[in-house]
This record gives structure tokens, sequence and C-alpha cells, in this order.
């Protein structure tokens, strides 16, 4: 119901790019957000995620987020893993597209999950070196496998929990940052404070559910408020934050 009722909200709160009036957050929408294209790498995704999903094996899972609203046992099988805490296919097209308008060359993924994600990036830009960490072993050994299988050597994974793995990172910046791990307030704001020091002038982070719950919501709405924080996107189900300083300070609501 919380879900609902924040989707109204932002069904009368969001606009297209008829109401956007920077330039950058313009060109981001129409060139990027709202490309229409049948990009071939489209079909590469869709394998990626159909031996997923029809992947019948039965993993034990061990989960270090908010747990799952769907599953009842640790014991899932990988496809219903994919079917419903996988990536979309939707979002994957677009996760491919906005590696490929800002070619990042250094990615930090936290929750790999079935790497879905993971590959949509590596697929956008040949120069993007991911690394990701996923806290479960037994997720962590079949996405590893799916990589080698799909041939993406710039995917590194990490084994572990957020707050072992991250102090062991030595990159100094990264040009992308996916959060996909803990979907609540204390620890999205926990490791956004931590890893907005890693942030450029030209990075970009993205946050999964932040209106996933009243918690999220509120995490969201620190971020937004922070200081090296210039332009924000809410399109429901991610948050797009940009540290641009040449950009006047304001946050966007904007419909996909």
């Amino acid at each position: 119901m919380f879900q609902i009722i924040e989707y109204i909200k932002f069904l009368v709160s969001s606009t297209n790019q008829h109401g956007v009036h920077s330039p950058f957050v313009y060109d981001l929408v129409t060139k990027c957000f709202y490309d229409n294209t049948k990009h071939d790498a489209y079909s590469k995704l869709k394998a990626y995620r159909s031996a997923l999903i029809t992947n019948k094996n039965t993993i034990n899972v061990t989960d270090f987020g908010s747990g799952s609203r769907v599953f009842k046992s640790n014991q899932r099988q990988i496809s219903a893993i994919a079917k419903t805490s996988g990536t979309t296919s939707k979002r994957a097209q677009l996760l491919y597209r906005l590696v490929t308008y800002f070619k990042p060359e250094h990615t930090l993924e936290l929750g790999t999950s079935l790497g879905i994600a993971s590959y949509a990036m590596a697929l956008g830009h040949s120069k993007n070196s991911i690394t990701s960490i996923e806290g479960c072993s037994n997720i962590a050994a079949h996405t590893k496998q799916q990589f080698s299988k799909f041939q993406s050597p710039q995917i590194t994974v990490k084994t572990g929990a957020f707050e072992a793995i991250l102090p062991e990172l030595d990159t100094k910046f990264y040009d992308l940052i996916f959060f996909d791990g803990h979907h609540n307030k204390e620890a999205t704001l926990k490791y956004f404070n931590r890893l907005v020091t890693k942030a450029h002038n030209d990075s970009v982070f993205i946050f999964d559910d932040i209106h996933w719950s009243k918690d999220m919501r509120e995490a969201w709405e620190t971020i937004k408020t922070h200081p090296q924080v210039s332009v924000t996107i809410d399109t429901f189900f991610w948050g797009f934050v940009f540290f641009r300083k040449e950009q006047a300070k304001e946050n966007f609501t904007i419909r996909l």
C-alpha cells in the first residue's frame, strides 16, 4: 500500500523532457532515458536473462540486506530469483544506455545478485572496469560462472559484506556507483557517506528502490540535501545523483 500511494504521488509530481530546463538533464532524458533504438546489445541482455529464467537449480541464499518480501525460505531457485529479484529487462536496457551515454571506466556495484545489471553495464562500454560486491557466496559463485559463460572479463566479483570489502578497494574515484544492496535507510546513508568521497565532478550514483519503504524514501530525501550533490533525478524505481559543480542545485522527477 505504501508503494501504491508513493507511485500516485510520483505520477502527480513527475514530468517528461518538456518540464526540464537544464540542458544537461534535458539531453540525458531525450538522448538516453527516452532512446527507443533497438540496440543490438539488447539481444545479448535477453540471452543472459533467459539463461537465468530457465535455470531450475536451487541454491542456499544468505541475505545480508533487508530480507525478501517474496521468499520465505533461504533455499531458492535461480529462475525464481531472476524473476522476482533480478533487474528487469527494461531496467537492464536503461543501464546499458546509461553506460553507453556516460562511458564510465571505473564502476562499483553494491549487490551483484545474478549479475543482470553488471552484464548490462559491461556491454555498455568495453573500457568499463566493473567491481561488484556480493554478500552471498553461493550467489557470487554462480554469477561468476555466468559471467565466464557470457565472456565478461571486465567484471570482477568480490564476495563478502560491503563493510568488509569496501576498505580493500584502492580505486581513487568511481565514474559510476550502483547502490543495489541493503534497502534500508541506515545502510544506504552509511554507504553513500562513505563513497561520496570517491565521487568526482562527473560521477553518477544510482540508488535502487528509493520508494521501496518509508525508510528508503527518507534516505533519498537526505541524500538530496547533501552539500556535494547538485542534481538529482527521481524515476520512482531509481534515484540518480550528480555532483556537477557547474549545475545549479535542482531536483527532478521524471517519468520513464
